[in-house]
């Protein structure tokens, strides 16, 4: 008997199955292959608008993808920076083999958590209550409460131009039996679709005729407790290039080819996140479009063709990919596909991700219509935290809008539904200008140390930080700067920025004197990060 049971290794099974053995749960977390936890199937990227904040919010409730996106980041980059702070983020090129080894690790090495290699088929009830699930086996496993984060991997098919393969990413198995299971106990699910694109091998790179895109000189991480030595010294550059018409006039001559034109695909696709085909339907009066190289890992000499998702034959991607600047002559180690998979109707579920009609039973990540890591990661840590409350006979955590990203997305997807893989934006969030990245360990640390998922030493590290910050505003708002030689000579000499934001406010003030309170808000984004 397990008081939680997780089924599915990724991103979201990950954080439910850490939050939920961290609030003193046995927990069980089924995977078919734990070498494949929080595997990066898709773009090896963790962060970028909105979601950088969703990353920096479960690591402020307590979770474990800020520090790994930390620690295994060939990139950082903030986002924006040249726009206010209410749309600023974080987003680190990841690698990927490293990402998926620290998340298992994660995962091995914490208390209370048995790793079990089975495939689950069913999901078992008594009178609307959940009391196990059943494996490919047949064994029966009981448990008090259920996390289904099975991402896309039920009911899942591969598609290439007409070519349907059973299967789930990257070749892996998958189950039509969780589905059914779950439909027979009343649930409504439908079909998505998403894609990725070709990965091309880097030593076949032209990069001369693309546009570096490097790290940013001074990190910001996504969380307070990594430092400098943790992560790494020598940055990778990402690289930009784009299509052109050729590219584009490939793609409309075989567009009966691709799965989405021919009448192969059956479930939505993403909006935000569409295939080349469909960009070159959508916005034809775009003449091209940006494509982002980006390196997979360290140890692996590919790159991934972020912006060129396809389900076109490979011929045909092919024939695409050498009109890209940069990409004449390169060598493909893996073509695009698409994969369309099953999802439940997130309207069915309470706030606290439990579903309505089965007491006991949770979803999160893919399964509830959303796509990427960090929606997935959110959400299975939010599952995790609920799935643990109940066991405990306490009332559920709930974010509300104004209080996290993870609360938007959440009560978008219970009173609104989707039809398409959601994704959160900055646009979706009407108070984006209080969920900002560099107050999230303020917004939310409460909770996760309340709850008792925050470690008491990282808690104590939070509050003595945000008490710095609060003391340094308290102080500069009596701190005034004369506009005398004396002065500027002082910050000319420290080549300092406050010279430069002192000149602008004076320039802007009739009395010659800059209060310090101007610039608050610039310091505790720009140096203190909480």
């Amino acid at each position: 008997m397990y008081d939680v049971i997780v089924v599915g290794g990724g991103h979201a099974g990950v954080e439910a199955s850490v939050a939920a053995a961290r609030m003193g749960q046995k927990t069980a977390l089924f995977t078919l292959n734990v070498d494949r936890i929080a595997s990066m199937p898709c773009n090896p990227s963790i962060g970028g608008p909105a979601k950088g904040i969703v990353v920096r919010e479960i690591e402020a409730l307590g979770g474990v993808m800020g520090k790994i996106a930390d620690k295994t980041a060939l990139q950082f980059r903030i986002l924006n920076s040249s726009k206010g702070p209410g749309v600023q983020c974080l987003r680190v090129q990841s690698d990927k083999i490293e990402y998926s080894k620290a998340m298992r690790d994660a995962v091995l090495s914490e208390p209370g958590i048995e790793i079990v290699q089975k495939m689950v088929e069913e999901i078992v009830t008594e009178n609307n209550k959940v009391i196990g699930i059943r494996t490919k086996d047949g064994e029966l496993i009981e448990s008090k409460t259920v996390i289904i984060t099975s991402g896309t991997y039920m009911s899942s098919k591969i598609l290439l131009s007409a070519n349907v393969t059973v299967s789930g990413p990257d070749g892996e198995p998958t189950t039509n039996a969780l589905s059914e299971s779950l439909r027979n106990l009343g649930l409504k699910t439908f079909r998505l679709k998403t894609g990725t694109p070709a990965r091309v091998y880097t030593d076949s790179i032209d990069f001369s005729k693309t546009t570096i895109q490097p790290g940013d000189d001074k990190p910001y991480y996504f969380s307070n407790s990594t430092r400098k030595e943790d992560v790494i010294q020598e940055q990778y550059s990402c690289y930009l290039t784009y299509t052109n018409e050729k590219t584009h006039d490939i793609i409309k001559q075989n567009l009966d080819k691709s799965s989405m034109y021919s009448g192969v695909v059956e479930g939505v696709g993403a909006r935000y996140c569409p295939s080349i085909e469909d960009k070159i339907v959508r916005f034809a009066d775009k003449d091209r479009h940006q494509i982002f190289l980006e390196p997979e890992a360290a140890s692996l000499d590919t790159t991934y063709v972020q912006g060129l998702s396809s389900s076109l034959p490979e011929e045909v991607q092919d024939q695409a990919l050498r009109t890209i600047p940069g990409l004449e002559n390169c060598r493909v180690q893996k073509y695009g596909y698409a994969i369309e998979y099953d999802a439940i109707d997130p309207i069915q579920l309470k706030p606290s991700l439990e579903i309505m009609t089965v007491d006991g039973l949770f979803t999160a990540g893919q399964i509830n219509g959303t796509s990427g890591y960090e929606e997935a990661a959110g959400q299975g840590l939010m599952a995790g935290i609920n799935a643990a409350l109940k066991n405990q006979g306490k009332d559920p955590l709930i974010l509300k809008r104004d209080e996290a990203y993870i609360g938007v997305m959440i009560d978008d997807l219970v009173t609104k539904g989707t039809l398409e893989p959601y994704r959160l934006l900055t646009s979706r969030a009407e108070y984006r200008l209080l969920l900002r990245h560099d107050n999230a360990y303020r917004r939310l640390s409460g909770f996760g140390h309340e709850i008792g998922l925050l470690l008491e030493d990282h808690h104590v590290q939070i509050q003595k930080d945000i008490q710095e910050i609060d003391e340094f505003i308290e102080h500069a708002k009596t701190v005034k700067i004369p506009h005398t030689p004396d002065f500027e000579a002082y910050f000319e000499a420290k080549q300092s920025l406050l010279k430069h934001m002192t000149y602008h406010f004076m320039m802007q003030s009739k009395d010659l004197e800059l209060n310090l309170w101007n610039c608050s808000t610039f310091f505790k984004w720009k140096f203190v990060m909480i």
